[in-house]
């Protein structure tokens, strides 16, 4: 088991990464305050790996709430799901909620831990591979609203993450594959040696090689968590990790939420800004292309939906959390491992990316 930790002083906490972690008792208990236990699932991931946790949670009471599966149901409706489990077994704020899931579980138990009774604790129990790598990591926690993706939320920490590889093993391809478009943003935005390595390795995360696989959560996770541990609220330096979020979060809300996974947006979103970053004279053309080939590796989108338009993206995107001011800021890359936050770029450039 690999062990890292998000440092912010009194809110420090663990990611603890293996295999067979799920009903390990010893990494639940340390982070339970009271005897009351809320497990927030999904009716997919729930007859997969609920009683599993359940059996680490064994000394505890512990109720369930289900929540139907698909981002588009991140939003008010299900959230109350959650209150109402809650409120109906007289949960108190000693009540530490696990959220099992992906990262639309993750977000939405963990936006309920933030409001239940002003703030109750939860565990993260990631089983997506893109949740494993980054939404389960950094405190980010929303729902989505019909004009803009994780727009309604709260930066909350978790206790403790808890990373069990294998649950891996029955996640689809097309999920594995959203999943590798979060370790390559890590690539992208600050590790280039690392994007060297995920040229190489590409198959045997598609795979679920376990040594690989291991090693590629776990320097993803790193990445973020110093990252989140110089600028935990977003004030700054975080922002990087929002490469290709604007462009593939307005992809999300026009095709309507589900329709295409966050981590196909995103892909396609990264080479619209490795694109924008070419034409703005920062980025080769070799770097472009070497970006393009690993999407493709990695059986992800490199273009955006079909018949798109340039004003659908300028609407969407005009209501990004990065817009400060009325002014679009993108993130974009001066090289591969060096992204910028920046409103530098001309809006011409913009417009041949978003036209093609």
């Amino acid at each position: 088991m690999i062990e890292l930790e998000v440092d912010l002083g009194e809110r420090n906490y663990p990611i603890y990464i293996g295999e067979g972690l799920l009903s390990d008792s010893s990494l639940y208990e340390p982070y339970i305050a009271g005897r009351k236990v809320m497990i927030v699932t999904n009716e997919t991931v729930g007859p997969l790996y609920e009683q599993q946790v359940r059996h680490a949670l064994a000394s505890y009471e512990v109720d369930t709430v289900v929540l139907p599966d698909g981002e588009q149901y991140k939003n008010w409706e299900t959230l109350n799901l959650i209150f109402d489990g809650l409120l109906e077994k007289a949960h108190s704020r000693k009540t530490t909620i696990v959220a099992l899931g992906g990262g639309v579980v993750g977000d939405m138990a963990g936006f309920a831990a933030a409001s239940y009774q002003r703030g109750i604790d939860f565990i993260q129990v990631p089983t997506t591979l893109l949740s494993q790598v980054d939404s389960s990591v950094g405190g980010k926690t929303a729902i989505n609203h019909p004009l803009g993706k994780n727009m309604i939320g709260a930066f909350y920490q978790p206790k403790a993450v808890i990373i069990d590889t294998l649950t891996l093993q029955t996640l689809p391809p097309q999920e594995v594959s959203a999943g590798i478009a979060e370790i390559i943003k890590y690539g992208l935005i600050r590790e280039s040696d690392f994007f060297i390595w995920l040229e190489k390795n590409i198959q045997g995360i598609k795979g679920l090689d376990s040594d690989v696989l291991t090693y590629a959560i776990k320097t993803s996770c790193a990445c973020k968590a110093e990252i989140v541990e110089a600028d935990e609220k977003e004030g700054g330096l975080r922002a990087i990790l929002n490469l290709g979020h604007t462009f593939g979060h307005a992809i999300e809300t026009h095709k309507g939420y589900g329709s295409w996974l966050h981590g196909e947006a995103v892909a396609s979103g990264m080479l619209m800004a490795a694109e924008l970053s070419h034409l703005e004279g920062w980025l080769s053309v070799e770097d472009v292309d070497r970006i393009r080939a690993i999407l493709v590796d990695s059986d992800l989108p490199v273009l955006g939906p079909e018949g798109m338009l340039i004003n659908d993206y300028h609407r969407l995107m005009s209501v990004d959390k990065k817009v400060m001011d009325g002014t679009l800021r993108l993130v974009l890359m001066k090289g591969i491992g060096d992204a910028v936050v920046t409103s530098s770029f001309s809006s011409e450039n913009l417009n041949t990316v978003l036209s093609k």
